[in-house]
């Protein structure tokens, strides 16, 4: 199992916190890290699939595929929802 990227510490992937993620996760993906582990989130609304989404295509862009370790259940609902729940997974 791959490990989890220590340059991600998230406790909520909201639309306050969306910028800061969205950076955050850049300068992961930047210095080469493909696995984000968001078991640190306690909040999480639709901005945090919309979050993962544009990493992914950041990663994407980079010739990268992220792969995101303990997902918060709604976010993955919330995935499932809009269709996109194989893109985050």
């Amino acid at each position: 199992m791959a490990e989890a990227n220590p340059m991600l510490s998230l406790d909520a992937l909201t639309f306050q916190s969306a910028r800061g993620a969205l950076e955050q996760g850049c300068a992961a993906i930047a210095a080469g890290e493909t696995v984000f582990d968001l078991g640190g989130v306690g909040a999480a609304d639709s901005s945090g699939v919309a979050l993962l989404l544009a990493w992914q295509r950041r990663a994407q862009r980079a010739g990268q595929r992220l792969t995101f370790i303990n997902v918060p259940q709604n976010v993955q609902k919330l995935a499932a929802l809009y269709g996109v729940d194989q893109l985050v997974q």
